[in-house]
């Protein structure tokens, strides 16, 4: 009866316990990370645009507001624990960057950069200044994807020699002309700092909210977007490390007769890629229930985006179901095929 309550549980998390947690991004999926993450010590929002944010200025008035992560960190660094970061593509890699070197655990929503350098940077930081990282990525932590990698490391379907991944998006313009004229963007959008790093451009709202995705400047397209999702468990259970090639096609836009659009700012509507995985050895196949080396045959994983997808499997009956309504994975082994819908 004297105890206090958190020495017995009951839901309750002591003051000391909390995390100090500065957020860098609150509309859109930042607004989800605030929400799960409302029992912490929230201590400073930052966004470039006041509208996107409003719902979640208004849910946490007294929380202090920046629209530059640089001004928050030289305000209150010393009173932050972790940052989360849930901007466009091209502007993760920078705050990331910059709490690390400041000490500060950091969560990054997905894709984690917008290019490959910029992650192996990230990743040299996260060893250098030894904290703690994490890429947001719906979905890893699911049963499912733990049974996929079970299923396919203890041999049910043989060695996969091939794995097909899909997905319906874009939902967002593709293939389409870069906006020309001038157009001014309200006062509630610094414009500048929501561009960032990325070459500069007159402010559109062809570009933004969401519909930067589709632009390379921004986003990463369609395999940036679902690709993390999709292909991080097949990564997984067929234990892929780096391709050895990769080869692209995508969708030709065509203007007037027979005359090629040069959208070169915008991703395609749809493509397909291959990566080529070498012969590699994991630690997975049981054999009179140990575990041995296995040594695994080359690999080729294709990916379809834009309503594209592999062929049907012949073993699939005429009703049911080719993948989920966002996409799909088909692994096709030596002793058969696993089929699966994506999951949030």
């Amino acid at each position: 009866m004297i105890l206090p309550r958190h020495v017995l549980g009951r839901g309750f998390k002591a003051p000391s316990d909390k995390l100090n947690i500065a957020f860098i991004g609150c509309g859109g999926r930042g607004e989800n990370h605030i929400n799960a993450l409302k029992g912490e010590n929230i201590v400073a929002f930052c966004d470039v645009d006041e509208v996107r944010a409003a719902e979640i200025y208004e849910m946490f008035p007294n929380v202090p507001r920046y629209t530059d992560y640089r001004k928050m960190f030289d305000a209150i660094s010393n009173q932050i624990d972790a940052v989360v970061i849930a901007t466009p593509d091209h502007t993760h890699a920078l705050p990331a960057l910059a709490a690390m070197q400041l000490g500060k655990h950091v969560y990054v929503e997905k894709p984690l950069t917008h290019n490959i350098g910029e992650a192996r940077q990230l990743l040299a930081a996260a060893q250098q200044y030894k904290v703690v990282t994490q890429m947001g990525n719906q979905g890893a932590s699911m049963d499912c994807n733990a049974e996929l990698a079970e299923l396919v490391q203890v041999g049910a379907i043989g060695d996969v020699h091939t794995a097909h991944v899909w997905t319906n998006r874009p939902v967002w313009p593709q293939g389409v002309p870069t906006p020309v004229g001038k157009k001014k963007a309200r006062k509630t959008l610094d414009w500048n700092l929501w561009l960032g790093p990325a070459p500069y451009r007159m402010y559109d709202p062809a570009y933004l909210p969401f519909k930067w995705r589709g632009w390379w400047d921004f986003g990463t397209g369609a395999l940036g977007d679902m690709g993390c999702h999709l292909i991080d468990p097949v990564y997984r259970a067929l234990k892929l490390k780096t391709p050895v090639s990769a080869e692209a096609s995508c969708t030709t836009v065509w203007v007037g007769d027979f005359r090629e659009a040069n959208y070169a700012d915008s991703c395609p509507p749809s493509s397909i890629v291959k990566l080529d995985f070498p012969q590699r050895i994991i630690m997975s196949k049981i054999d009179n229930h140990d575990i041995i080396d296995h040594v695994v045959q080359p690999c080729a994983l294709w990916w379809y985006d834009g309503g594209l997808r592999p062929p049907r499997p012949v073993e699939l009956g005429s009703s049911e179901q080719f993948g989920s309504w966002d996409g799909g994975i088909l692994l096709e082994g030596t002793k058969g095929k696993i089929l699966a819908g994506y999951i949030w």
